[in-house]
């Protein structure tokens, strides 16, 4: 009876070990990362068409170019589509300053917290037109630090309203923005042609400071999220 035990127990022994090895190779079950907001899809086909023109006239896209882009709006958000022009002003940086980009300059209509200009290298922003009687922005609610969506073929990018530009053109964003993007960010040979982006900003909606990208980027899949329902 005894030896029996004893062979019982030595064969469950052997059968353990070698059961545990393969239980500790056993791939583990892949846990799904949760989304991060709306895909550019999405967000793309949200603001197809002009539900609301809220612009009295319409922009072009560069000097020189028709003006046939509209503002529009959906209830909760401000958007329009042009190409891209590189903003590289604000703050000089190796990438950013008067040898890289003809038309820099040291200062950004909205400046960080600490009063320094933004850096255009580093911080996704987009470029408002000036007031004029196409349009206001501060009449839709917008304003430095307001959040916006910049979509480009199948990318998202989350950033903020850092400057203003020419009153009768509207495509403008930083360098950080256009390369987050994977457009060419050289602000003197860069950007994109044509109505290829989408500019989606979300009033009332303002990242605080003002240079904080995860801010912009956790309000700003909030809201896209809210704008695709």
């Amino acid at each position: 009876m005894r030896r029996t035990l004893l062979t019982c127990l030595a064969g469950a022994a052997a059968f353990a070990a070698v059961v545990a090895p393969l239980a500790q190779a056993a791939p583990a079950e892949p846990v799904a990362a949760p989304a991060a907001g709306p895909t550019a899809d999405q967000l793309r086909e949200r603001v197809t068409g002009c539900e609301t023109q809220v612009s009295a006239g319409l922009y072009a896209e560069r000097e020189g170019m028709d003006q046939d882009i509209p503002i529009c709006g959906t209830g909760t958000a401000v958007h329009w589509k042009s190409g891209m022009t590189i903003d590289c002003d604000g703050q000089r940086t190796d990438v950013c300053n008067e040898d890289t980009d003809p038309a820099y300059q040291p200062e950004t209509a909205f400046p960080q917290s600490d009063g320094q200009p933004l850096i255009a290298s580093e911080l996704p922003y987009i470029v408002l037109p000036l007031a004029s009687d196409i349009w206001d922005y501060q009449d839709s609610d917008l304003a430095g630090g307001t959040v916006v969506a910049i979509v480009y073929e199948d990318k998202v990018v989350y950033g903020v309203v850092g400057d203003l530009g020419p009153s009768g053109q509207i495509g403008e964003a930083s360098y950080a923005t256009a390369d987050a993007l994977g457009i060419d960010p050289d602000p003197s040979t860069g950007g994109a042609s044509g109505k290829v982006v989408d500019y989606i900003a979300f009033p009332g909606v303002v990242a605080d400071p003002i240079e904080d990208p995860a801010q912009a980027v956790s309000l700003g899949e909030a809201a896209a999220t809210e704008l695709v329902g």
